[in-house]
Order: structure tokens, then sequence, then C-alpha cells
């Protein structure tokens, strides 16, 4: 068993081991940086720290929105690389089992360009191992993920609820 954060892209769960993460914090906003790809909202001071910020509802393919009282950064560290990913909410951690772990099927792989890695049944809810390598890879930022695209039209469909 595996202690893991639980966060919510609209109403998507995702998942991330909590060894990756420092902490939660809220957001309100970020300092934009000029010539920051679109993902980056700019970047945030936590604790004395200055961070990079990474919006993942526009890294998974979604449309951005502004700040509520439930959204949060997440401080996450991956090989000595600190960097805040900005969720919709995060509040839960909770403990998985690495052998209930599915593999993500190909289409979910392909067209979320390897940012999922793996799902969790928890109950009636699946949860999205989000790879967080493949997150913060400066070459995984090169192709934008289709997760929520037509092919055909190019046109993002509304989300169900």
């Amino acid at each position: 068993m595996t202690l893991h954060v639980v966060f919510a892209i609209a109403d998507v769960e995702y998942a991330l081991p909590v060894a990756s993460v420092l902490q939660m914090e809220s957001f309100t906003g970020a300092t934009a940086v000029p010539g920051a790809p679109a993902y980056v909202l700019g970047i945030v001071t936590v604790r004395g720290r200055v961070l990079p910020v990474v919006d993942l509802r526009r890294r998974v393919g979604l449309p951005p929105s502004a700040p509520t009282p439930d959204t949060r950064i997440i401080v996450t560290e991956l090989e000595g690389r600190v960097v805040a990913l900005c969720v919709d909410r995060a509040r839960e951690v909770i403990d998985l089992d690495a052998a209930a772990r599915q593999p993500a099927p190909d289409l979910v792989n392909e067209r979320s360009a390897g940012l999922v890695h793996g799902m969790h049944a928890v109950g009636k809810r699946l949860l999205l191992l989000l790879d967080l390598p493949r997150v913060l890879s400066e070459h995984a930022h090169d192709h934008e993920p289709r997760a929520l695209l037509d092919d055909e039209t190019h046109h993002r469909p509304a989300l169900p609820g």
C-alpha cells in the first residue's frame, strides 16, 4: 500500500504518490512570465521559494478556469526539480494497493500524451495515476494532449454534468 494525494481537474480524479508531494497550498493566482508556454500559469512564492506553476487543466487539454476557493497548488519534487501543479481541488490522501493498479488503456495513454500511466478503482471511483516525470518533462510539452479533442473538428466536446 502506498499513500497518494487525490486531486481533481474538472470532474476527473487523479492521484500522485505522497512521496512526490512536498505540500499543498491554496491558490489565488500567479505572476505571469512573458514567453512561458500556455500551460505555465506563471510563478508563485511558497515559503520563500519561487516556483513555476503548471496548469494541469491545460496540460490535460482542458480550457483554463479562474481560481476558486477550492483551487490548490500541489508542490511536487522530482529529481531535485520543484514545481507547483495547479488543480481544481485537492483534499484527500488515500492508500492505494500497487497490486490493484491497472494500466491505462492505449486510447487513454495516446490521447493524454502519456500523462496518465495507470488507473485505480476505489469503490465506484476511478482514479487516474498521473505520470509526474512525463508532466514535468521538457519534451512532453511539445505535444498537446488530445484527451478531449474531437479529431475531425478539433472542437472540445462538452463535459458531462
